[in-house]
């Protein structure tokens, strides 16, 4: 996106901000997308909601952009702090080094950032624990699995995304640990994110080695791998936001990754006069992550099925189950 082109649509939501009616007391607030884009059925459009139901709730409305490129951050965070608003919410770790450096530019804004964590008085990190929502998924393919045979097709190969897979085969070698789980990541730079067309086709090499519930946790990319599972008649399990809608009867579950929460809550601590700079870690205690149970997908999980993977949570909540971060030693145990 262009910087002019990029200006107008910020200038687009601010009128759209001042149509709300908002009073002068009321914050004033901005996102800003990362990677995949807005409506990626997924990680940025969890914030997307989360952002909308602070606004339905509160008529106070937001600003709002989209970065493509890393090199975009800080041009859009600059013009966003220009805006003398309150609160700057950057969605993605890939935002860390653009967030970074514009809080310190402008000290008396506010800045929080979903998936990573930046030092700084006027800047506060939300991070989640995705092993441990990744671990539930993780249980409900290995019961489902006929082929003993499961998949994972992550997005951009880092530490992040590593985490995810490393939960997933966590929860499934907890079921049992003779299922074989086959492991592929789109791609190591951004763009990874926003490939369909590879996701796809990685789950579908997976699944011509007999893998028949692949978790696609890859962004946009994501998309192919699920489209691919239902051409094959095989099950996927989406990410982040509630995927089973997309293709029912086809997607298992869904591992909840509750960005919506983290926006709603980072605008309401401003409205209320609550924020505070640090970082916050959201797991299955925090309802930071979950597992997704809907009509899409009742029919896919039995009683039993159910039984086994809520007792799963209430281990791990108890702390019975503890599961690895892979970001903690850079190592996975299974």
């Amino acid at each position: 996106m262009k910087l002019k082109t990029l200006s107008m649509a910020i200038a687009a939501a601010s009128t759209a901000v001042l149509a709300l009616g908002a009073h002068a007391a009321d914050p004033k607030l901005a996102v800003v997308y990362g990677g995949g884009g807005k409506f990626d059925k997924s990680f940025n459009q969890s914030a997307y909601e989360g952002a909308e139901r602070f606004k339905k709730a509160t008529k106070i409305g937001y600003l709002e952009a989209q970065v493509t490129t890393d090199a975009q951050g800080e041009q859009v965070l600059r013009q966003m702090a220009r805006k003398d608003v309150d609160l700057v919410v950057a969605i993605g770790f890939t935002m860390a080094k653009a967030v970074e450096t514009v809080s310190k530019e402008f000290p008396k804004v506010k800045f929080m950032i979903v998936d990573s964590v930046v030092p700084g008085n006027n800047v506060s990190s939300v991070t989640f624990k995705e092993q441990e929502g990744s671990y539930l998924v993780g249980v409900a393919a290995a019961l489902a699995s006929k082929t003993q045979k499961v998949g994972f097709v992550g997005g951009m190969d880092v530490p992040l995304i590593r985490a995810f897979g490393c939960g997933y085969a966590q929860g499934v070698k907890a079921v049992d640990a003779k299922i074989e789980v086959t492991q592929n990541m789109v791609g190591t730079t951004p763009a990874a994110w926003s490939d369909p067309a590879k996701g796809g086709e990685l789950a579908r090499a997976q699944i011509d080695r007999g893998v028949d519930v692949v978790f696609a946790a890859a962004g946009g990319s994501g998309m192919g791998a699920l489209q691919a599972v239902k051409d094959k008649n095989k099950l996927g399990i989406g990410v982040d936001s509630n995927q089973n809608p997309l293709h029912p009867g086809f997607i298992l579950t869904s591992m909840l990754k509750r960005v919506d929460n983290a926006v709603f809550d980072g605008f309401t601590s401003v409205k209320d006069g609550t924020w505070k700079a640090g970082v916050t870690q959201k797991g299955l205690k925090e309802g930071g992550v979950d597992w997704a149970l809907d009509e899409n997908n009742r029919k896919l999980i039995t009683p039993a099925m159910e039984t086994r993977i809520k007792q799963a949570s209430d281990d791990i909540l108890s702390g019975k189950v503890k599961v690895v971060d892979y970001r903690a030693g850079s190592s996975c145990p299974v």
